[in-house]
């Protein structure tokens, strides 16, 4: 940490990797000490702060701190800290730090949109990135002076995804992962409309464990959810929207995941006006839907793997079974709705997952982010196995990233 009005935001981005089972090395600089005080952070990380070279209970505190670290996270990266790591100056135990460590380094910029665009600025953070070092932000938001600019301190979702990141194999390096999520909303009328109760949470939870192990993700999403860190998020409401959404971008993937619920039927007229109570109940006449998985079971290429889901009230098995085969799957993930914490709305999850092969691999209940690395780690799994190069398809350009 150093010293910069944001530091109190690294408070936040330490308590939320202790809670992920991470184990947090605190360093502060004395600039840092002036904004927040050292027994805060000391309570929430794992051992309490370092702060000198000479004053702590390590005669080499910066070699032990940069060995042991699996990654450095610099939040918030002053100007002062850029040039100071640009040079290779070590003149303090941060600065000392980041020369010892042969980790991945992350560094979080904050600061006065003067001092970012200033050349020494530019300068120093291009020689870092030619380096290796990730650089997280800043943003454009309202700065300490209370006017708007670039300088502001990237999100914490942002820093946390580039820390993650940075401690996960890059199994799916180099794949473009399409993912589908959250629920259809197929209008009556204007008002109205036929759904269900799918919360988006697990395709979501998907799409973020494949851009961390190195993919390019999009997601293809029902769900009204703040954007993911590190993934091309394509909003849609119908079935009829995802299906064009999916089949256009399905060709350049090399994963394609269909975690939404996708209706499979809806009306065959919409009202132009809202329905009015007093007219009695309509009468509403339901048409079949595209059924997008078995069109992708149909189109997909060589190579491409195809993942379905199948969410049930009763023989489980037996559908998932039935599906896989039906619609040229590769893997499916079937969970029984009616299991406590399991299924829409929920953050846990439990399922069965068959493979073409006829392997079944359960998985109690967990995380659904926990079922999304399983899941991914069978896809990674059959990638190698097809002993297929990276980007076997085209994957999209997107802008931006960290």
């Amino acid at each position: 940490m150093c010293g910069s009005i944001a530091a109190y935001k690294a408070v936040d981005v330490c308590r939320r990797l202790v809670d992920a089972g991470c184990h947090v090395a605190p360093v502060m600089t004395a600039g840092a000490a002036r904004f927040l005080g050292p027994a805060t952070l000391s309570a929430l990380a794992s051992e309490p702060v370092h702060a000198s070279l000479w004053a702590d209970t390590d005669p080499v505190p910066h070699t032990s701190l940069g060995r042991r670290a699996d990654v450095v996270v610099v939040v918030p990266a002053t100007a002062t800290l850029l040039a100071k790591y640009a040079a290779g100056i070590a003149d303090d135990l941060l600065t000392a730090t980041l020369l010892a460590t042969r980790a991945p380094v992350i560094v979080c910029p904050a600061m006065h949109t003067e001092m970012w665009e200033h050349p020494a600025t530019v300068d120093n953070v291009a020689t870092l990135r030619r380096r290796g070092v990730v650089v997280v932000g800043p943003v454009v938001g309202r700065l300490a002076g209370g006017d708007e600019g670039a300088g502001r301190l990237a999100g914490v979702e942002d820093i946390l995804f580039a820390t993650e990141r940075a401690l996960t194999a890059k199994d799916l390096a180099g794949r473009h992962v399409l993912v589908t999520g959250g629920g259809t909303r197929e209008p009556l009328d204007p008002v109205r409309f036929l759904g269900n109760h799918s919360s988006g949470k697990q395709g979501e939870a998907i799409a973020v464990e494949a851009a961390t192990r190195g993919a390019t993700v999009t997601l293809v999403t029902a769900a009204d959810r703040p954007p993911p860190a590190g993934v091309e998020v394509v909003a849609v409401a119908t079935a009829a929207e995802m299906e064009v959404e999916v089949l256009r971008r399905a060709a350049s993937a090399d994963v394609v995941v269909m975690a939404a619920a996708v209706a499979d039927f809806r009306p065959a007229t919409v009202a132009e006006h809202k329905v009015h109570k007093a007219g009695g109940p309509p009468e509403v006449v339901l048409e079949p839907t595209v059924d997008i998985l078995a069109e992708l079971g149909r189109r997909r290429h060589p190579g491409q793997v195809l993942v379905g889901f199948a969410a049930e009230t009763a023989d489980l098995r037996e559908g998932a079974q039935r599906k896989l085969k039906e619609k040229h799957l590769d893997l499916i993930v079937a969970n029984d709705l009616t299991a406590p914490g399991a299924g829409f709305g929920h953050d846990t999850n439990a399922a069965s997952v068959l493979d073409a092969a006829g392997n079944w691999t359960e998985v109690a209940r967990t995380s659904k982010r926990r079922l999304a690395s399983i899941v991914l780690g069978l896809v990674a799994g059959l990638l190698s196995a097809q002993g297929l190069a990276a980007g076997t398809a085209n994957p999209p350009t997107t802008g931006g990233g960290t």
